[in-house]
């Protein structure tokens, strides 16, 4: 998504991105290139930070000449916020939903009804408890969630680095509610939520909890912030609608570099403002364990990646574009059929 995350793959000894540099029409100017192994095999690209640089990437890439898609697997890997409920700062998330926290009314927080929990509730609605009344398409992503373990197998046999700056940090969350936060870093099976707002506290954190859990009908569990992932799987997704991409082959991983809310006792500025201690592992681990996600798709085409892993779960967005019925929202809107013209 930026700088920081992308060079990490570079000069390392497992592969080379850098031998072949692709210049794409509608890049971001700051990235302009795709980087790609000698053999065509992997390649990366940078998208640039938040909704609209990251969708504008990703549809210039679907509609470029350079690249035939159809078989690719899509790891999308970022750092961003983790929930001290779920895991921890170095620790590596991989998620089945993506949910798009942005997309909601909002009232200042000072001037809300009395009983509210917080300023967010969904659009078309009087209450935060109500879903959306009117869907945009983009409020939530699913993922394949058979190919979601796959990955986090591989994942899991990486060894994650940590500080002691991290260590000193995780002794701050000493609640019970916290546990997790206080473990060293691990890898995660939980879901995600997209805003370009970066927020902070405890408020915020549990009203996109919330948001997560009604949007995907209770079965979504938010552990990840980030400003991207929705946006790239909205663009992902109406690739597919048309067979440039298979939507089955995207894997959303997102490491922690920091909590979304302070410790018991804390201050959600002092949460913002306090030095990221967790970027620098959050940067590291999500390149060692994604390199274990290549490495094994790598390893196991012929037997396995080439034909796919077939999914066990609804695999699209909140309108069913790719067909079937999702488990969240208001159904098919298509009829039960893919959004694709006849």
């Amino acid at each position: 998504m930026f700088n920081s995350e992308a060079v990490q793959w570079y000069n390392i000894p497992e592969f080379n991105l850098l031998a072949q540099n692709i210049t794409i029409p509608g890049f971001s100017p700051l990235f302009p290139d795709a980087h790609c192994t000698q053999d065509g095999a992997i390649c990366q690209l940078t998208t640039g930070q938040a909704e609209i640089n990251a969708a504008s990437t990703i549809s210039s890439l679907l509609n470029s000449p350079c690249f035939d898609l159809t078989s690719t697997y899509f790891v999308l890997g970022g750092i961003g916020g983790v929930s001290p409920r779920q895991a921890t700062v170095g620790s590596v998330t991989f998620a089945r939903y993506a949910v798009q926290g942005g997309l909601q009314h909002e009232f200042d927080a000072r001037e809300k009804p009395a009983h509210f929990p917080s300023g967010y509730f969904a659009q078309g609605t009087r209450s935060p408890s109500q879903y959306p009344a009117w869907i945009d398409g983009t409020e939530v992503f699913e993922v394949n969630d058979a190919l979601r373990k796959v990955a986090v197998g591989f994942a899991q046999t990486a060894t994650l680095t940590d500080t002691d700056d991290c260590k000193d940090l995780r002794a701050t969350y000493t609640s019970p509610e916290f546990a997790a936060a206080a473990a060293p870093p691990a890898i995660a099976m939980c879901d995600t939520v997209t805003s370009d707002t970066y927020w902070s506290g405890a408020l915020l954190a549990e009203a996109f909890e919330n948001t997560t859990a009604l949007l995907t009908n209770g079965t979504g569990v938010y552990c990840s912030t980030q400003q991207e992932d929705n946006a790239i799987l909205s663009a992902l997704l109406r690739g597919a609608v048309f067979d440039l991409m298979d939507f089955s082959r995207v894997i959303v991983m997102r490491s922690g570099s920091d909590f979304d809310r302070p410790p018991a006792g804390g201050s959600a500025a002092d949460n913002l403002f306090a030095p990221t201690v967790g970027f620098p592992p959050a940067l590291l681990n999500l390149r060692i364990a994604g390199i274990k996600i290549v490495q094994g798709i790598i390893a196991g085409w012929e037997e396995t990646f080439k034909r796919g892993i077939v999914p066990t779960n609804y695999v699209g967005d909140i309108l069913g574009s790719l067909g079937g019925q999702p488990d969240f929202g208001p159904g098919n809107v298509f009829g039960g059929k893919s959004a694709r013209p006849s």
